[in-house]
């Protein structure tokens, strides 16, 4: 029989059961920042039970961000998992813990680290495929694309944790038709369904990580939204990519959801396509796996709020059957040229679609690039985000006779240009 916690909205079908135990980063009324534990509808104050932790992880667990402790690695989690794990099952230890959980609803969530370096990776081949389709309908996957991981270094500076306000993004845009640019808000604002890692123990500078071992440099998952601006984005990004249109605001789920609490879900990765090319050796191994994680996006309205009309789902598919390199091979291929990778580093995986319409990732495909409006309740139609839409990210673990693990939620409320 699986443990259960005697914490409240614990029980095994929560976001956040025992199983689970993601770290983050929580403050409340606006004071000190503090590492704490979900569990339930409660954080867990690690530091308010320091006492009853392994005396070697209490510095760590003190501070207002959690990069050190992650540079510890996996065995440290482990124990850590542990122990958390008796104190949250065992009534014994009911007394002495019970007075440290806090309301998820009365804390404030943070980054859970300070973000050095993000960067973000195109690893979805469909969404890859559908957004080539419409700018190279014969061949919308370039050469490289099969062979080498491809991303681009982001800007750590405007990641921020899920909901913050998304502000609408000014730029450059060019009309096909039109003889010059202009400058002015973003008029094909989009969102795009990730998922986030968090880089654990890192490696030094002109080391690589083998591919085997790459697991091991990942401290836990996030949900990850890559707001984009398409039209800005459409002019800017030959010849080197993603710039302005992306830049503005990363939002991700304050959660750290470890690789050790999603195990149960692991799965081989998608079998190739027979004609595809095999990994080169930096990247192949036979123990290459993914995660059956379900992802999930919504969108609301203004009009639908004020109307009381629930949420719209926009996508819901499997991130494992979106991915054509898995977590592993884009750790190892980050630091394939001897890239050091730090604690606390974001890595996004790029927009996961699946192959179906419902399991699309982002507007700019749901909407065929603008040219097929998608109607939402109480008559409104969209085909890229007005003021006042709210999109709302969601991922969870589920199977039969499995304790399901959340990711907790990813939110971001659009607004007007500044």
């Amino acid at each position: 029989m699986s443990a259960i916690s005697w914490v409240e909205g614990a029980e095994p079908g929560s976001d956040f059961p025992v199983q689970n135990l993601p770290l983050g980063i929580f403050s409340i009324d606006g004071g000190e920042r503090r590492p704490g534990v979900a569990i339930g509808r409660f954080i867990l104050d690690l530091p308010a039970i320091a006492d009853l932790l392994p005396e070697d992880c209490r510095d760590d667990l003190s501070k207002p961000v959690l990069n050190a402790w992650l540079s510890r690695g996996r065995d440290a989690e482990r124990a850590l998992r542990e122990r958390l794990t008796e104190l949250l099952t065992d009534e014994r230890y009911r007394g002495d813990v019970e007075p440290a959980l806090v309301a998820l609803a009365e804390a404030e969530m943070h980054l859970p680290c300070l973000v050095g370096d993000y960067t973000d990776f195109y690893v979805g081949i469909h969404h890859a495929t559908n957004v080539g389709k419409q700018f190279r309908p014969d061949n919308p996957l370039l050469p490289n694309y099969k062979y080498v991981p491809i991303g681009y270094h982001g800007r750590a500076s405007s990641v921020r944790a899920s909901g913050e306000q998304v502000i609408r993004p000014k730029g450059q845009r060019k009309a096909p038709e039109a003889a010059a640019p202009e400058y002015g808000p973003s008029r094909r604002l989009d969102y795009e369904l990730e998922l986030g890692l968090w880089v654990g123990a890192g490696n030094r500078l002109g080391e690589t990580i083998p591919i085997d071992e790459a697991e091991d440099h990942i401290a836990g998952w996030c949900l990850l939204n890559d707001w984009s601006a398409r039209d800005l984005q459409a002019w800017e990004y030959q010849p080197l990519g993603p710039f302005l249109a992306k830049n503005f605001l990363t939002s991700v789920s304050p959660w750290i959801v470890s690789s050790e609490a999603l195990e149960p879900f692991r799965v081989a990765m998608p079998p190739r396509p027979e004609n595809d090319p095999q990994p080169l050796p930096h990247l192949h191994s036979d123990r290459n796996c993914a995660f059956e994680i379900q992802l999930e996006a919504t969108v609301s309205t203004a009009k639908m709020r004020a109307e009381g009309i629930a949420p719209q789902i926009l996508s819901r598919g499997t991130a494992s059957s979106a991915m054509y390199w898995s977590a592993a091979q884009i750790v190892a291929h980050h630091a394939s040229n001897g890239c050091n990778l730090q604690p606390g580093d974001l890595i996004g995986t790029g927009t996961l679609s699946t192959d179906s319409d419902s399991g699309l990732g982002s507007l700019l495909e749901i909407s065929r690039g603008g040219k097929q409006p998608i109607e939402l309740p109480g008559g409104e139609i969209r085909t890229f985000l007005e003021d006042g839409d709210e999109i709302t990210l969601r991922a969870w673990c589920e199977a039969d006779g499995k304790v399901r693990i959340g990711f907790g939620e990813c939110v971001g409320r659009v607004v007007a240009a500044a």
